[in-house]
């Protein structure tokens, strides 16, 4: 997932309001007074779709729109290209006003700045794979070599190779969405629509998908909308996430900061049966590092243990993590052997353990040990620890029903 914080704003949306029926103009005053939608159906027999959504988007993330069907998901994404025009509000897309487009301005801000990926794949039958890949590049103009050249790099991504002379009627689902895909990313637009791209998929198929796409993200970096009503989907593939009832954006925030801290009673029946362990990565729930030992005098390193209050630290030499020393191996040491070099015998061996971990992989290894884990990253700096206790913390964490959270202790890692 990318960090989301420094990156620059490709999609903005201020104040989006849609109702649908034959005036709805006549509505938004009883839609801005906080009427309710169903009042306002009761009423005046319009439909609320959107109330006043507001969301930036940043290039080069996942983001996840989600919601129960009826929310607005789906009708909030089709004013991204102007499939459904706003009753009021701001759409901005690379600083332009989308709102502002002509005819044929809005036809080429189609075809070059976002594509989708459908549900029913929506590929055209009576084209062979390579053909329903290369489309969006014969829409552009783009010559016919070219546009093969391309969609059969775009084919072999996907892992379609041998396919491209079939025939959709002659692919399972899982490879038809493979094709979709393709055919979005083949015209390399700004932006990426998926609009419940992965539920007509059965489960296993499902999960490939999925795989696939962030792997292809890890690449790409491109910038991608995906709508979904399914909270595990979106938890496994938003750098952020937008939560919808009712037309109304309830919550916008990191999958961590939905899963730990539900703004509303309807988020929180949403995240209460999710698998914390499976969801949650070691760097959401770490904590910094007590003590890092780098001398190599064992006099020295004794001095450096006793600023920190804990009685463990994590040794490091220019090899990088070693192991956990602990203060008492420290003192009897310099005792017998003042002014010596560290040595290994004075090492706990305790496996470091990757940022990027899911939780349910580190159970096990927490668990086993008397002390925390060091948490390193790629580049070998120290990043945290995860101990016992922060998973009990989380994993056994409840939510009593006054809202309240409940952190006691008749609750535990094993209960997760």
């Amino acid at each position: 997932m990318s960090d989301v914080a420094a990156q620059e704003v490709l999609i903005e949306v201020e104040g989006l309001y849609k109702v649908f029926g034959n005036n709805p103009s006549s509505v938004m005053p009883l839609v801005k007074q906080g009427v309710s939608k169903d009042d306002i159906l009761t009423k005046t027999g319009h439909t609320v779709g959107l109330k006043d959504i507001n969301l930036s988007i940043h290039r080069g993330e996942t983001f996840v729109i989600m919601g129960l069907s009826g929310s607005g998901k789906s009708t909030l994404v089709r004013h991204f290209n102007r499939l459904i025009d706003p009753t009021e509000g701001l759409m901005r897309v690379g600083g332009v006003d989308v709102m502002s487009l002509s005819a044929k301005q809005l036809e080429q801000f189609r075809r070059h700045k976002m594509s989708m990926v459908f549900q029913r794949f929506g590929l055209m039958p009576h084209r062979t794979v390579i053909d329903n890949i290369a489309y969006g590049l014969s829409v552009q103009g783009v010559d016919k070599k070219t546009r093969l050249d391309k969609a059969m790099e775009w084919l072999n991504t996907v892992g379609l190779s041998g396919y491209e002379h079939q025939y959709p009627s002659q692919l399972s689902g899982g490879q038809q969405q493979r094709v979709g895909l393709a055919r979005a990313l083949c015209t390399d637009t700004d932006v990426l629509l998926m609009d419940e791209a992965f539920s007509a998929l059965d489960p296993l198929i499902r999960s490939e998908m999925q795989d696939q796409l962030i792997e292809l993200q890890e690449k790409l970096h491109k910038t991608i909308v995906f709508i979904t009503h399914d909270l595990d989907e979106a938890l496994r593939l938003g750098d952020r996430i937008a939560i919808l009832k009712d037309g109304e954006l309830v919550q916008l925030g990191t999958p961590e900061q939905i899963l730990l801290n539900p703004a509303t009673a309807y988020v929180e029946a949403f995240v209460k049966d999710v698998n914390r362990a499976r969801a949650l990565t070691v760097e959401t729930v770490m904590k910094p590092p007590l003590c890092r030992i780098t001398a190599e005098i064992i006099d020295d390193a004794l001095e450096q243990m006793r600023k920190s209050s804990d009685g463990y630290g994590y040794y490091f030499t220019e090899d990088g993590y070693q192991g956990v020393v602990l203060q008492q191996a420290l003192e009897e040491a310099v005792k017998e052997l003042p002014g010596q070099k560290m040595d290994a015998h004075m090492l706990e061996n305790i496996s470091a353990i990757s940022p990027d971990s899911l939780l349910e992989a580190v159970i096990p290894e927490t668990l086993d040990n008397d002390y925390p884990l060091p948490v390193i990253d790629e580049e070998g700096d120290l990043r945290g620890e995860l101990s016992r206790s922060c998973l009990s913390r989380v994993l056994g964490e409840t939510h009593s029903s006054d809202g309240k959270k409940d952190d006691g202790e008749s609750t535990g890692v094993e209960a997760a």
